[in-house]
């Protein structure tokens, strides 16, 4: 079994104590969609996640207060922040995207593993304004109709993927965001080649293509960039910063000049 269909067996009981629940509505001000964001930006936007850890690399920052994060990522240039609300393998909840919606005015990613429009009540209701849709976990009917539900929500959505086939699958919502996922599912070996080799799959210029994983230098933002991406999204090489302010200098590189070849 793989780490994928591992954490989708436990999602599929973490999700059955959520049907007897209702989800109270957070009181948010309303921020930019990230496809305003991004458009209105000449760097390339940086998606700066929360993780306090993951299955491939262990504890990462276990005791992060994802307030004082959040806002340090606001003040030093993120376009939209992502926060792990899983709880079993990722060490996430939901309050930690509740404390972040109070914290900052910028979009809000929900990053966890859904295959339930119940997931997207309940990210909504805690004042997400992004869901994650992974076409690796999901069938063709359950990713249309997520992507829908969410959509009809006035949610944005990053469908993500990680190869050829699911490139494939993913176009034929015509998204306005596509994720594309360096690490290898099944080795978790990160290789940004995956941005490059993908990247020219997608045509339609006003697409908001992300490279995700593996930025750690400035040379790999450069080649996600050169590769079509219009952002980045970032976790480890945050979450590990030493200095943040100076990460995000390294990290925002400029987009191409309209026009330029």
């Amino acid at each position: 079994m793989t780490i994928l269909e591992k954490i989708l067996a436990e999602k599929e009981i973490e999700i059955q104590k959520y049907f007897n629940q209702t989800f109270d509505s957070m009181k948010t001000e309303s921020v930019p969609s990230f496809k305003e964001i991004v458009s209105s930006t000449d760097s390339l936007s940086i998606i700066s996640e929360i993780k306090r850890s993951s299955p491939s690399k262990g504890e990462i920052d276990i005791n992060v207060n994802p307030i004082e994060q959040a806002r340090q990522y606001e003040t030093f240039g993120a376009s939209a922040i992502s926060v792990l609300t899983d709880p079993a393998f990722f060490n996430g909840t939901m309050d930690d995207l509740r404390e972040v919606r109070k914290a900052v005015n910028l979009p809000i990613l929900c990053k966890d593993f859904i295959i339930d429009p119940i997931q997207i009540d309940r990210a909504k209701a805690a004042g997400a304004n992004i869901i994650l849709l992974i076409v690796a976990a999901l069938n063709d009917t359950d990713l249309e109709n997520l992507y829908h539900y969410a959509r009809d929500l006035d949610l944005e959505v990053l469908i993500e993927v990680h190869n050829e086939e699911e490139m494939k699958r993913a176009l034929k919502l015509r998204p306005e965001i596509i994720g594309i996922n360096n690490r290898n599912l099944k080795t978790f070996e990160v290789d940004i080649a995956t941005t490059e080799k993908l990247a020219s799959m997608v045509t339609n210029p006003d697409t908001i293509l992300i490279s995700e994983s593996g930025m750690k230098t400035q040379e790999d933002v450069i080649r996600a960039r050169n590769a079509g991406a219009k952002a980045i999204l970032v976790g480890e090489t945050l979450m590990r910063s030493a200095n943040l302010e100076e990460t995000f200098h390294d990290l925002k590189v400029p987009l191409p000049t309209k026009g330029a070849k």
